[in-house]
């Protein structure tokens, strides 16, 4: 199986995933991403290749960061140690001291036991499958192994969280004066940095799971597990609850009753604020096939187009780079914003977010029912050929009849899982009883015609 996945390398810390690999990988990534012509104007103009590293709180964190390092610093690179920030901050520091590229130590919204390395090339931009193709190779071949002066220098990048924090409180269209947020930072990399932003940029604080320990990120708190910070917001009588996850490249919202507010009714919250002020790039906002039908249909009638891709914000930034667009997102609540980052940052989004409650007066409630959220029911068919979905004539013309069945007030999708014997049918519907008897309908053809 190739080592990459979706997004960067990703498994059990000190299982699959172990120092020794970490050092490797961080030694292939030195002689791919030291190569061509930026990297040797640099060294002839007697400048060293620079690397930025950070990590989130998780406890594997350490001995992973250190094998990554050790590996930079043994191929000549100088590191940049820029310890526990969130991932998107990783990012953005890359470009912002014209770093030769970044690697950020992290699973996301994964168990503690889980870690990852993900790589960000120049730019602070994540790696084309062709590089990552690249660097895997090269782990099997010859390293660089300078010797005395020739050696990289670890140094600790002291001032890593201000430059982030300055960087978001630039970015803000209006104070967040009078508005009382509730934070739920993860016990993730969030807690040294979105209370304080939060803070600086006016709002008054309350804030839940920000206290990691290296094993309890995650842990029934953060954008996978939304009931405390539901019950925090009503609780302490705050405007709006913000949920990171564990890397702080997610944002969810709660809003003064306790409701959830997801990634497509934030996108469309945005899409609109943005478009209002020109800075909506061809009044175009792009998102996944997973998000929901009342998102376009929003979106249609406030005259913004969308752009549709695969699942995965990779997919997304991808679309995002080759049409210039301004915001895109997954319902998972992945949101870019490309004017300000080159990837999902859950502190930018959740800032702009009550930016615009605090810029328009208006409640979050009020601000999200821009949008109708059509119910959504998803059922996964095991076991079964995910090959042949789009081959077996029976299964299209039950997704056709289907699809003519609910109109214009419902959807269709059939997803064949990347990995597993799988497929995953989805159908949005007015209610929930008509989408439940599309979809099991639907399983039940699937289950019979694929089935291994």
């Amino acid at each position: 199986m190739p080592l990459f996945g979706t997004d960067g390398v990703r498994g059990l810390a000190n299982g699959p995933l172990t120092a020794d690999l970490a050092l490797t990988l961080a030694q292939a990534t030195a002689v791919v991403l030291g190569q061509g012509r930026t990297a040797e104007a640099r060294r002839a103009a007697g400048r060293r290749l620079t690397a930025v590293v950070a990590r989130d709180p998780r406890i594997s964190g350490h001995f992973l960061s250190a094998a990554v390092e050790a590996g930079l610093a043994s191929s000549g690179v100088d590191v940049l140690d820029a310890g526990t920030i969130p991932t998107p901050a990783a990012a953005f520091l890359v470009a912002d001291v014209d770093a030769d590229f970044g690697v950020m130590i992290s699973a996301s919204h994964n168990p503690a036991a889980d870690n990852g390395i993900k790589i960000f090339a120049r730019g602070g931009v994540k790696l084309p499958d062709v590089v990552e193709q690249r660097i895997e190779a090269a782990m099997d071949g010859p390293k660089l192994q300078p010797t005395g002066a020739g050696v990289g220098r670890i140094r600790r990048f002291a001032d890593a969280e201000d430059r982030y924090v300055v960087h978001l409180l630039k970015s803000l269209p209006h104070r967040l004066d009078g508005l009382h947020v509730v934070l739920d930072c993860a016990n993730g990399a969030a807690s040294g940095v979105s209370p304080d932003v939060f803070t600086d940029a006016g709002a008054k604080v309350t804030v839940i799971g920000n206290d990691p320990d290296g094993l309890n990120i995650n842990d029934g708190v953060g954008s996978t597990h939304l009931d405390v910070l539901q019950a925090t917001v009503v609780a302490v009588g705050a405007d709006v609850g913000i949920a990171h996850d564990g890397d702080a490249d997610r944002c969810l919202a709660v809003d003064a009753s306790g409701a959830v507010v997801d990634g497509d009714q934030i996108m469309a919250i945005l899409a609109l604020a943005m478009k209002a002020r020109g800075q909506l790039v061809d009044d175009t906002l792009v998102a996944t096939v997973m998000s929901n039908l009342g998102l376009r249909r929003a979106m249609s009638a406030a005259g913004v187009k969308m752009v549709q891709t695969a699942v995965g914000d990779r997919y997304v930034l991808e679309a995002m780079n080759d049409g210039g667009y301004s915001l895109g997102g997954e319902q998972s609540g992945h949101v870019i914003m490309s004017r300000y980052a080159t990837t999902g940052d859950g502190v930018l989004t959740g800032l702009h977010l009550v930016a615009e409650m605090a810029r328009q007066r208006k409640s979050l409630a009020e601000l999200a029912s821009v949008m109708t959220v059509y119910p959504q029911v998803l059922v996964n068919v095991p076991d079964v050929d995910r090959s042949r979905v789009d081959s077996d004539t029976e299964v299209q013309d039950a997704v056709a009849a289907a699809t003519a069945s609910l109109g214009d007030s419902g959807r269709v999708l059939l997803r064949p899982s990347g990995t597993e014997p799988l497929v995953r049918v989805m159908v949005e519907a007015e209610t929930v009883s008509v989408a439940s008897e599309v979809a099991e309908r639907l399983a039940d053809v699937v289950r019979e015609r694929l089935a291994l």
